[in-house]
């Protein structure tokens, strides 16, 4: 079985519920005009059969055929009316879901991008993806789907119990017969389904899960020969996922079932009631035919109505999921923002553990002066990348802070912290769309001079004037596919732009490959001129041409110094760097 995780939280029914009211709210005018065109299609539907019994009354009365002209008549404007308040309320209860859809899905991506980065890992992105993926789309149909068809069933209901009172309220009571019986077979089927569907959205995402970590680790699986035991945890989540379906169907079969006994009750219980009524002379033969046709032709709207409840299930498990990730508690804005009195980052006393049982980082301390560039260099799993995100502010030590000219990184504000740091790690991602436009993501002002300037400075300019288009040149995903290095140097001139006062290379030069290396290290050194900037350095060359260089061991600094001094007291970083001159393998990543 592959790992468990902590999964992104699901909102309860009365929360989901209380954003539902609290979003109609808003579109009060939207939902009003909805509600009253639905009435109408509701009514038009009524009107045919109510005055079918007064053509059966007419007919036994002996009344010439004009009546039956004066019944067609308004039988098909009816018809007509009723089709179009139909087809239009259709329209607009879609529209209106639709739009609390989107704005969902929008709060959804706008929330998932400031989660803290320690929630995703732990979640993990086959959960977030199946919610904005798999979640959208179920509450996609059902918003197109059922409910419209919900809405109007519900409607129509009412309104023919409502008609079936006015012809005599004995009837509309036999037909009220049905009523309760519905509400037992729900409350007998919502309670355990619920569960099985929530039970479905979960399996759906763990397979979605271990899809992704497999295709992402794809050449990892190769080389260690992991194929078979990624397609058996694939092939379990996958039958656990089928299983839960079908028992969830299962269930929902034998809940049609107890409607079926309903309706046949309901129509009992008029059809009894409607002959002793007319026996007694307090309703005519045609009153009680239309009665029982009312009820009859509720058999597929409360049908599809109840039967809804599958797919209004299944939505309502999704749009938890959705509601879950938007209404997970911020992190608390500075009361009050301080503004830093230099470009200095200091590292004071940090101790980090990203499960609150295996520690990372022990009282990690140092400081960076304004225009200082200082390397962390030490063995894989050293502590490297987890001190640079905790300097960029992405994560939060247990004890000890990451100050920016003396400010604590957690009391900026968002925007201001942008402003002051700024990290690029190996995976940098080219966004679809023209390679201006990219660039534009640091600085949404910034001219096509800027963009130009920015690209000459990291040495990126003369690749991309050989370009067809240029700057106008569509990359990303469709796009010009831009190799490891102009990527790097991409996200390198995007730096440029923003001009932080402060710069974090997470191994940014890490996918050139040793025949673009040099190149990358001169334009990361030409992007961060005169920055305050911490150089997580994959290659020792980088280390070397720093101002001071900081050796992290298990979590714990082991040295720090310029580059002479270190390989003079021939210590750790004297064993790395002699490595690395004889190309002899060490364990510096």
């Amino acid at each position: 079985m592959s790992e468990s995780r902590d999964i992104l939280p699901v909102a309860s029914a009365g929360k989901t519920g209380a954003w539902l009211w609290s979003e109609l709210r808003t579109r009060r005018l939207d939902g009003l005009g909805t509600l009253i065109i639905g009435l109408v299609a509701a009514a038009s539907s009524v009107v045919p059969v109510y005055v079918l019994g007064y053509l059966v009354d007419q007919v036994r009365a002996g009344a010439d055929t004009s009546v039956i002209v004066r019944v067609t008549i308004i039988v098909v404007v009816a018809a007509l009316l009723g089709g179009a308040a139909t087809g239009l309320s259709t329209l607009l209860i879609a529209r209106l879901c639709g739009r609390i859809l989107a704005d969902l899905r929008e709060k959804v991506v706008g929330r998932a991008l400031t989660l803290p980065t320690p929630v995703l890992e732990r979640a993990g992105k086959g959960d977030l993806l199946s919610r904005v993926g798999a979640d959208v789309a179920t509450i996609g149909q059902a918003v197109s789907e059922t409910v419209p068809i919900m809405v109007s069933s519900l409607l129509l209901g009412v309104l023919s119990l409502a008609a079936m009172a006015g012809i005599d309220w004995r009837l509309g009571l036999a037909g009220a017969v049905a009523v309760p019986l519905y509400v037992i077979a729900l409350r007998w089927y919502l309670p355990r389904s619920a569960p099985g569907y929530k039970a479905e959205r979960e399996a759906i995402a763990e397979r979605g899960q271990l899809l992704v970590d497999s295709a992402q680790g794809l050449p990892t699986v190769h080389a260690y020969r992991l194929e078979q035991r990624h397609l058996g945890e694939i092939t379990t989540a996958s039958e656990r996922a089928r299983d839960v379906s079908i028992s969830v169907f299962t269930l929902f079969t034998r809940f049609v079932g107890r409607v079926n006994r309903a309706e046949f009750f309901g129509l009992a219980a008029i059809l009894v009631i409607g002959f002793w009524l007319v026996e007694n002379g307090a309703v005519t033969v045609g009153q009680t035919s239309a009665a029982a046709v009312l009820f009859h032709r509720l058999f597929n709207p409360i049908g599809m109505l109840l039967f809804s409840f599958d797919r209004i299930q299944a939505g309502g498990a999704s749009l938890a999921r959705l509601v879950g990730v938007i209404t997970m508690p911020s992190e608390p804005e500075p009361s009050a923002a301080r503004v830093p009195a230099d470009a200095s980052l200091e590292l004071s006393d940090i101790d980090f553990t990203y499960d609150g049982t295996h520690q990372v980082l022990f009282s990690v301390g140092f400081r960076v002066e304004p225009g200082e560039r200082v390397a962390l260099v030490g063995s894989t799993g050293a502590g490297k990348s987890t001190l640079a995100l905790i300097a960029s502010g992405a994560l939060r030590p247990e004890r000890g802070a990451a100050l920016v000219g003396g400010v604590p990184v957690t009391e900026l504000p968002p925007d201001q912290l942008r402003r002051h740091v700024a990290i690029i790690s190996q995976e940098t991602h080219v966004f679809a769309g023209t390679l201006l436009e990219d660039l534009r993501l640091a600085a949404p002002d910034a001219t096509r001079d800027d963009a130009v300037a920015a690209l000459r400075t990291v040495g990126a300019l003369t690749w991309v004037e050989t370009l067809e288009d240029g700057l106008d040149t569509a990359v990303g995903e469709g796009g010009h596919e831009l190799t490891a290095a102009q990527a790097q140097q991409l996200a390198l001139a995007r730096l440029v732009l923003l001009d932080p006062a402060i710069a974090i290379l997470d191994e940014a030069t890490a996918e050139a490959g040793s025949a673009g290396a040099r190149a990358l290290e001169e334009s990361a050194v030409a992007a961060t001129a005169d920055r305050t900037t911490l150089v997580v350095a994959h290659r020792l060359t980088q280390a070397a041409s720093a101002d001071r260089i900081v050796v992290l061991e298990h979590g714990r600094t082991v040295e720090h110094g310029s580059h002479a001094e270190l390989v003079a007291a021939g210590g750790r970083y004297a064993q790395l760097w002699q490595a690395w001159e004889g190309r002899t393998p060490a364990p510096v990543q």
